[in-house]
């Protein structure tokens, strides 16, 4: 089964690229959302815990991802050591939900594919690009954050135009039209396939 990747810095709209697929019926491997669920089991906890302290967490043992990612977002040795913790068990959790999976190809979405190097174990890489200024502007009013806290996660991004040159294939989400963008490219994945 080929394996897709999907990414895109924040504010791209790699998430609502990845919707699309659903759309077409194929399955979805939301990397961020697992691992947050990743991020609870018990030895991840501890690490974490060691690493940025109690409030981590709740008192009720959910993640304080505001506590986390203003923790991480100013400290790039931080947010390398938490990656470090992170992304091989996201790894391990991805590589066991690929084979529960049927279709013909599959797609991991991550904001980090080309950071953890996991872009490596796929075979398609698609990624999402949108100016810095609609990027900024989406984010902001997605996640109800001040610009500083938004442009400081922008800032620990490598540049899209980088992540670009790894790329399969290239969706831009300015006020194109995503849908034409996504038949064309899942046509072109189908005849890899074949």
């Amino acid at each position: 089964m080929l394996k897709v990747g999907i990414t895109g810095n924040i504010g791209s709209g790699k998430s609502t690229v990845a919707r699309i697929f659903s759309q077409l019926g194929l399955p979805i491997y939301d990397a961020d959302l697992r691992a947050k669920a990743v991020m609870l089991k018990p030895f991840l906890k501890q690490a974490i815990i060691e690493l940025l302290g109690h409030d981590s967490y709740t008192e009720n043992g959910i993640l304080n991802r505001a506590f986390i990612s203003q923790k991480v977002f100013n400290n790039s040795a931080l947010l390398t050591q938490l990656n470090a913790l992170v992304h091989p068990a996201v790894f391990l959790d991805f590589n066991e939900w690929v084979l529960d999976q049927t279709g013909p190809y599959i797609l991991k979405e991550a904001a980090l594919l080309i950071e953890s190097n996991s872009y490596k174990n796929l075979d398609v890489l698609i990624v999402v690009m949108a100016d810095h200024s609609i990027r900024l502007e989406r984010s902001m009013k997605r996640d109800g954050a001040d610009k500083t806290s938004i442009l400081a996660r922008m800032n620990a991004q490598m540049p899209q135009e980088e992540k670009a040159k790894l790329a399969k294939f290239v969706i831009h989400n300015n006020d194109d039209l995503l849908i034409p963008q996504v038949l064309k490219i899942h046509k072109q994945i189908l005849d890899l396939v074949r």
